[in-house]
């Protein structure tokens, strides 16, 4: 088994002014060899918003692009004639593909924004760009996993074009979970949003992660009511 542990104040940090940006890994102006992705998990960034404001009309080619809303409301419009909000309960996926434009702001004049920004690499280039937002209200388990994205377009979640699963846990103080790896090569990087929790012998507390990998099995216990991000993505580029 293979670890490597993120402190969140080692995190890459920028303060924009209208935003406020922790970068787990390499991004724009916050380079660390040691922290340029991991697998196909290019960018974690948690961000901040300011009301009323953000970010402008920019492109993105070849990265499936993961918005995950913690507070208040994202507005979307992109090439693709979507327009659209999304808040906490609510999950976005782009597929960039071939190429696409898009801006996202505040959708409140009064009210701050948090949301996880997430670039994964894809499983195949030069796809037609797709766009999908879905509700997980009805997904949310208490104690239990539950699925927010998946490789499979069947499946609970949005679709990716990846061999990569997004889970989310809401875990009461010393509840444990014990989660098996998907596919054969992936490795998990999981992502502490509130709380404090312990995985394999590691204690991680708020805005900690883990990535771990060369395991078939990882055991997650709750050492406090706890809320976590975990990502089970292939670790070969």
């Amino acid at each position: 088994m293979n670890k490597v542990i993120h402190k969140s104040g080692e995190r890459g940090y920028a303060n924009h002014g209208w935003l406020d940006s922790y970068h787990s890994f390499s991004f724009a102006g916050f380079y660390n060899p040691n922290k340029m992705n991991f697998g196909v998990l290019r960018v974690l960034n948690d961000d901040t918003i300011a009301p009323g404001t953000g970010f402008d009309t920019h492109p993105h080619k070849d990265m499936e692009i993961i918005s995950i809303p913690l507070e208040g409301m994202l507005r979307h419009e992109d090439s693709m004639g979507n327009i659209s909000v999304i808040e906490e309960g609510d999950i976005q996926v782009m597929t960039a593909g071939f190429g696409i434009h898009h801006s996202e702001y505040n959708a409140s004049e009064e009210k701050i924004g948090k949301f996880l920004q997430i670039w994964i690499f894809p499983r195949e280039k030069g796809l037609k760009p797709t766009y999908d937002q879905i509700s997980i209200r009805d997904l949310q388990k208490r104690n239990e996993l539950f699925q927010i994205v998946s490789p499979t377009k069947e499946d609970e979640g949005a679709y990716i074009n990846q061999d990569a699963w997004l889970f989310l846990g809401e875990y009461d103080d010393g509840e444990t979970e014990l989660y098996k790896i998907r596919k054969a090569n992936n490795g998990a990087y999981i992502f502490v949003l509130e709380g404090k929790i312990e995985v394999e012998d590691t204690i991680l507390e708020r805005r900690d992660a883990i990535g771990i990998s060369d395991t078939d099995s990882i055991t997650i216990k709750a050492k406090d009511n706890s809320k976590f991000l975990l990502m089970d993505v292939p670790m070969s580029l």
